[in-house]
């Protein structure tokens, strides 16, 4: 990217800090476009003095996103929900403002548009959540039909709510670890990762036009990586599958009472849970854009520590 602007949607969230920092050290001038850039001021630091710009914008509002793309020879969005609280709903989100976004890059004349979506998105998902993403992705196609659209599972670092989630969980229960659709394989990408593959396809005109479904080295079942969370931070509990019926009633507790974090669920979460979360058989992923998977067995430790009991031995491998 050299100097030029790239305009980021949703760089003060977990996966959008590490595309900051890292078109930052890349060289590019970045303007992060956030609801309040005064709470995400944080980011200034990752870059030069002058090369990281905080731009109020929110994709709901057509004008305000027209005018964070002004100039910009990349746009990158990262916008996304995992649930829906008031008027933050899956298609507004992921349909209509991926496609306001789509659209005001292209009357912009961004050169590159990434668009980052998820695995499980598909018009016959199970979940609002997934039907939502495949929606955005088919609007952002219309709008921008070069756009690069980034599919990563699920994504894990030191600030995630994956990893942990799993352990609080093992924290906060004495004796069992629940765990929702136990048997589901997953296939967890490590956000730095995510991060990389973002900046490789701004800059790549090979990319342009083309889905890249992103998950890490390994597929794991969730019973697996509660077991594996369990081994890291020395924690004796019996990991307990949780069967459909009591799922469903812990999602219908999440809906009425204030539960911890680590214990809500929603009903749309458990739909999308039915489904194996994996990349397809024979689709581009991160090598095609020069980037090497990282091994969970790389961070967990790392992610782990403030739950691990003292002393206690790192047992992954």
């Amino acid at each position: 990217m050299g100097k030029d602007l790239v305009t980021v949607f949703g760089g003060s969230g977990f996966v959008g800090r590490h595309v900051v920092k890292r078109l930052a050290a890349n060289g590019a001038a970045v303007r992060v476009a956030v609801r309040d850039p005064e709470a995400a001021m944080f980011l200034r630091p990752m870059g030069n003095v002058g090369r990281i710009e905080l731009v109020q914008a929110n994709i709901r509002d057509g004008a305000s996103v027209a005018s964070a793309v002004q100039g910009a020879a990349a746009v990158v969005n990262l916008v996304g929900i995992l649930a829906e609280r008031g008027r933050q709903r899956f298609n507004a989100v992921h349909a209509e403002g991926a496609a306001r976004v789509a659209q005001a890059a292209a009357m912009a004349g961004a050169r590159w548009l990434v668009h980052v979506s998820a695995l499980g998105a598909d018009p016959a998902a199970p979940s609002r959540y997934g039907r939502s993403k495949a929606a955005g992705e088919e609007r952002v196609r219309a709008a921008f039909p070069d756009a690069t659209i980034l599919r990563p599972g699920i994504v894990f670092g030191s600030e995630d709510g994956f990893l942990n989630r799993f352990g609080e969980l093992a924290r906060i229960k004495p004796f069992v670890l629940p765990v929702v659709a136990a048997a589901t394989r997953v296939q967890p990408i490590y956000v730095g990762d995510v991060a990389a593959a973002v900046t490789a396809a701004v800059a790549s005109d090979d990319a342009r036009g083309r889905t890249f479904e992103l998950g890490g080295p390994e597929v794991w079942t969730l019973r697996e990586i509660a077991e594996l969370v369990l081994r890291d931070t020395g924690r004796s509990r019996t990991v307990l599958p949780l069967p459909s019926w009591v799922a469903a009633l812990a999602a219908a507790a999440s809906a009425v009472l204030p539960l911890p974090r680590a214990l809500h669920i929603t009903f749309d979460q458990l739909r999308q849970l039915r489904v194996d979360n994996v990349a397809g058989p024979g689709a581009a992923g991160l090598s095609d854009l020069g980037v090497a998977a990282t091994p969970l067995a790389a961070v967990l430790p790392g992610v782990l520590a403030r739950f691990r009991i003292p002393d206690a031995p790192n047992q992954v491998k």
